[in-house]
């Protein structure tokens, strides 16, 4: 059946091409050491946000067994001892597969993301036309800039992870300066990281979220 052509409104965000995300992520043991070599380094702090994050999907499924994903974010600002707050938002992120050499150390996705105004508007539009929401995870993230390098430090409910995304030989030279190797790079999306760590101690995967509120 052929697809209808969608209709955009002023409340709707402008339709933007994808883009091809590249990405590591890389385990973080000491936060405020973190800050203080992304500092060093030159980066430029963005701010901290608090994420909810929801994936909508078919009642089959059937953007997860094809490997895509879309998801509903919205960002509450949310300083800590160490970053200053960053702004209030929300995002609509459609992912979708690329072809990569199973080899390849980074993880990589075709992207599209705009930002919107009204996150709940988009989850009852999404619900209309049938999507469901999924998975939930949150985390509390500052961003950083540096060189074409954007730097995320996500802090989760299982541990806190340097996102870095940008061209191959920026993310690989960044890594390296702040005392990282290839063996170091994790491709795992959060889903996949979070059923890891129930599997480990035995528990069902539910949502990824925190018992209370954090500020490190």
């Amino acid at each position: 059946m052929r697809a209808r052509p969608v209709i955009y409104t002023r409340q709707m965000p402008k339709a933007k091409l994808p883009v091809r995300e590249t990405e590591i992520k890389l385990r973080v043991e000491n936060i405020p050491g973190m800050v203080r070599k992304l500092a060093a380094l030159g980066a430029r702090p963005e701010g901290r946000v608090f994420e909810q994050n929801t994936l909508y999907d078919t009642p089959h499924a059937d953007l997860r067994r094809t490997g895509r994903l879309l998801r509903v974010r919205t960002e509450t600002p949310a300083a800590s001892n160490h970053v200053r707050q960053g702004k209030r938002g929300g995002l609509v992120t459609f992912k979708a597969p690329v072809l990569a050499g199973a080899s390849s150390r980074y993880k990589e996705k075709l992207e599209w993301e705009a930002a919107i105004r009204h996150p709940t508007e988009w989850v009852r539009r999404l619900r209309a036309v049938g999507f469901k929401p999924g998975f939930e995870y949150q985390k509390y993230r500052s961003s950083f800039r540096l060189a074409g390098v954007h730097a995320c430090l996500d802090e989760t409910p299982i541990g806190t992870f340097l996102e870095l995304e940008g061209k191959p030989h920026g993310i690989d030279r960044m890594a390296r300066s702040l005392g990282y190797g290839p063996r170091d790079y994790i491709r795992s999306t959060y889903w996949e990281l979070y059923a890891a760590d129930c599997a480990r101690r035995g528990q069902k995967p539910r949502n990824l979220t925190f018992s209370r509120v954090k500020i490190r």
